[in-house]
C-alpha cells in the first residue's frame, strides 16, 4: 500500500507537469525514475502486460488527480491576468533552455547541429506565422484539435524537457483545456486522452530509435522548435493576440512572474540532474513490482 501511495504521489506531480507552463511531464518522470519504465512499457506493451499495467495504475490515477488539482488556480489566473501568466510561461521555458542546450550537445555538437537548430527555428516560426495568417492563431475547438492537444501533451512525455504548454497557448487551446479539466468536460477530455494514447503507442518506438541513432540532430531540431514557439507567445508582439504596452506600469507586473518562471524552470532542471540517476532509471520493465 505504501508503494502504491508513493507511485500515486509521483503520478500527481507528473500530471501537474503536463499542464504547468514550461515544465515537461517527461522531465518529471525522469526525476522520479519512471521515464525509461514508461517508454519501455509502451514500446514493449506485450511484455509482462498485466504486471506492468498494475504497476502504472496508481501513476495514471495520480496524474489525472494532479491535472485536475492545478486546473482551478490556473484557470483563474489565465482569466484575469493573462499577460503576466504568459510571461511566467516564457520564464519557465527560459529557465529550462540551458539544460536543453546541454542535453542537446551531450553527445557532441558541430556547426551542422547549430545549423539544424537555426533552420528548425526559422521554419517553425514561419509556419506559425503562416498558420496565423491563414487560419488565425486560435484553432477551431473540435474533436480533431483536442486530439492534437493530446498528441502535444504526449510529446512532452516522450521528449523530456519539451513543454507542450507554449504550443497549446499559441494555438488557443490552453485556456479552454484548463477549463475542461475544471468542469470535467468529457467531450474535451476523451479526445485528448485518445490523441495522447495514440501518439505514445505509435511514436514510442520511433522516438526511442531516432534518439539512439541521431540524438544530437533530433534534439537540436526540437530545441529550435521550442525557441520559435516560445517567441510566438510573448504578449505585446506583432503576432500575439494578447496586448501589452511596455511603456505602461502594467508591463512591470510581468517582471515578477517571468523571474519566478525562470527560477522554477532552472530548479526543475537541477532536480532532474540530481535525482534521475539516483532512482536507477533502467529501460528494462522487468523490475516493476505491482
Amino acid at each position: 500500500m505504501i508503494n502504491w501511495i508513493i507511485r500515486f504521489l509521483k503520478g500527481a506531480i507528473i500530471g501537474i507537469g503536463f499542464i504547468l507552463p514550461g515544465v515537461s511531464g517527461g522531465a518529471l518522470a525522469a526525476i522520479f525514475g519512471l521515464y525509461e519504465k514508461i517508454i519501455g512499457f509502451i514500446a514493449h506493451i506485450t511484455h509482462d502486460f498485466i504486471k506492468n499495467f498494475m504497476f502504472f495504475i496508481p501513476v495514471g490515477l495520480g496524474a489525472l488527480f494532479g491535472m485536475f488539482l492545478l486546473s482551478h488556480p490556473l484557470g483563474f489566473f489565465i482569466e484575469h491576468y493573462e499577460a503576466p501568466v504568459l510571461w511566467g510561461f516564457v520564464g519557465c521555458i527560459a529557465g529550462t533552455l540551458p539544460k536543453l542546450w546541454k542535453d542537446a550537445g551531450k553527445s557532441g555538437r558541430t556547426k551542422k547541429h547549430i545549423l539544424i537548430m537555426i533552420i528548425s527555428c526559422a521554419c517553425a516560426f514561419s509556419f506559425l506565422l503562416l498558420a496565423e495568417t491563414y487560419f488565425g492563431s486560435t484553432l477551431p475547438r473540435n474533436t480533431g484539435t483536442w486530439c492534437i492537444a493530446g498528441v502535444l501533451i504526449a510529446l512532452g512525455i516522450l521528449i523530456p524537457g519539451m513543454s507542450p504548454s507554449n504550443f497549446l497557448v499559441y494555438l488557443g487551446l490552453y485556456k479552454p483545456m484548463v477549463e475542461a479539466f475544471k468542469t470535467f468536460d468529457i467531450s474535451v477530455l476523451l479526445p485528448i486522452l485518445a490523441g495522447g494514447a495514440a501518439c505514445l503507442f505509435l511514436f514510442s518506438k520511433i522516438v526511442d530509435y531516432l534518439f539512439s541513432k541521431i540524438y544530437t540532430g533530433i534534439f537540436h531540431g526540437i530545441l529550435g522548435i521550442v525557441l520559435a514557439s516560445t517567441v510566438m507567445i510573448i504578449p505585446g508582439t506583432p503576432w500575439s493576440e494578447v496586448p501589452l504596452n511596455y511603456a505602461s506600469p502594467a508591463a512591470a507586473v510581468c517582471i515578477a512572474p517571468f523571474v519566478f518562471g525562470c527560477i522554477l524552470g532552472w530548479w526543475m532542471c537541477r532536480l532532474e540532474d540530481t535525482y534521475k540517476t539516483v532512482n536507477n532509471p533502467s529501460p528494462s520493465t522487468k523490475d516493476m513490482t505491482p
